[in-house]
C-alpha cells in the first residue's frame, strides 16, 4: 500500500533545467526564471524561537529570505542586513516577515565596511533591546575563468565580503550575547569540494569551517553555540549573478537527488541550530547539498 503523505525529495520541487540567464551582481529575484521559492507558503512555524532577536545578513532574498521567514514564524524578532540596491527585495521580505507578527528591521549598506558591521550589530541591539541569533550568511562569487584572471579588486571583494564581514561582526555581536545565544554561518559544499571556476569563493567557504569551530571552542564555555550550515546547488539570485549562463540547464543536475535545491529546503537546517532543539550542537557544519557528501 502506498503512503500517500511521503514526499519524493526527487521531485519535491522543479527538475526542469533551468533557462539561460545573467544578471548583475548581486543580483535580484523579481528577475530570476523561475521564481526560488522561500517557503512562503509552506514553511509552518511552531514557536521554537519565541522572543529572539535575529540579525541575518544577506536576509533580503535567497537563503536569507527563507531563514527570516521561518524565524519569524517560529516567534522571532529579525533584523535583515542587505545592499540598497536591494531594497525590493529587502522590503518584500520584511512583508513578509510583519505578515508572521513579528518585528522587522531593515539596515541597508556595505558589509566590506568595518564601520558599517558595527553599526549593524548597535542598531539591532538598539531597536530589539539585544542580540540572540547572529546568522552570516551574505556571500558574494563570480565565476572565474583561471587564476591568472582574478581581478585584485574583485578578489578583495570576496574577501570582505565573506570572511572580513564575518569576523567584523562577531567580534561586535559576541559581548551583547548571553548564554543560549547562537551564532550561524553560511559556508557551502564548496569549502569541501571546491571548483576551480569559484577558487576565491570556496577558499572563503573553507575558513569559515574553521572559523566556526574555532569560535564554538572560545565560546562554548559562555554558553554560546557556534555553528554552520553546508548548502549545496540552491537556486538563489547569486546563481544567475555568477556570470555562467551556459552552466544553468544543468545547475545542481549532479546530485544524488537529481535538482537543485531551493532556498526554503535551507530554513528548517537554521532553526533547528538557533534552536533549543539543538542545546548540545556546537561547532558543527550541518549540509543541505541533496546527497553530495562533504
Amino acid at each position: 500500500m502506498t503512503n500517500e503523505s511521503l514526499i519524493d525529495p526527487t521531485t519535491k520541487h522543479t527538475t526542469d533545467p533551468f533557462p539561460k540567464q545573467e544578471q548583475s551582481p548581486p543580483g535580484l529575484t523579481d528577475q530570476m526564471s523561475p521564481q526560488p521559492d522561500h517557503g512562503e507558503q509552506s514553511y509552518r512555524g511552531a514557536h521554537r524561537l519565541e522572543g529572539r532577536r535575529a540579525l541575518i545578513t544577506g536576509g533580503d532574498s535567497g537563503i536569507g529570505r527563507a531563514v527570516a521567514i521561518a524565524f519569524a514564524r517560529e516567534g522571532a524578532r529579525v533584523a535583515i542586513s542587505y545592499l540598497p540596491s536591494e531594497q525590493a527585495d529587502a522590503e518584500e521580505t520584511a512583508e513578509w516577515v510583519s505578515d508572521a507578527g513579528t518585528d522587522a528591521l531593515l539596515l541597508a549598506g556595505d558589509l566590506r565596511s568595518e564601520a558599517h558591521c558595527a553599526e549593524l550589530i548597535e542598531h539591532t541591539e538598539q531597536a530589539f533591546g539585544g542580540l540572540d541569533l547572529l546568522v552570516l550568511n551574505a556571500a558574494y562569487q563570480r565565476n572565474r575563468g583561471g587564476i591568472d584572471e582574478l581581478p585584485t579588486d574583485d578578489f578583495e571583494t570576496v574577501m570582505r565580503v565573506n570572511l572580513f564581514a564575518p569576523v567584523f561582526l562577531a567580534r561586535a555581536a559576541v559581548p551583547l550575547l548571553e548564554p543560549g545565544s547562537s551564532i550561524i554561518t553560511t559556508t557551502s559544499i564548496q569549502g569541501f569540494d571546491p571548483s576551480s571556476a569559484l577558487v576565491d569563493y570556496a577558499m572563503t567557504k573553507a575558513a569559515l569551517v574553521a572559523f566556526t569551530k574555532a569560535l564554538a571552542e572560545e565560546l562554548g564555555p559562555r554558553g554560546i553555540r557556534v555553528n554552520a550550515v553546508a548548502p549545496g546547488p540552491i537556486w538563489t539570485p547569486l546563481i544567475p549573478a555568477t556570470g555562467w549562463p551556459d552552466k544553468l540547464p544543468g545547475f545542481g543536475r549532479d546530485t544524488p537527488l537529481g535538482r537543485a535545491g531551493q532556498p526554503a529546503e535551507l530554513a528548517g537546517a537554521y532553526v533547528y541550530l538557533a534552536s533549543d532543539d539543538a542545546s548540545y550542537v556546537s561547532g558543527a557544519v550541518l549540509p543541505v547539498t541533496g546527497g553530495r557528501g562533504l
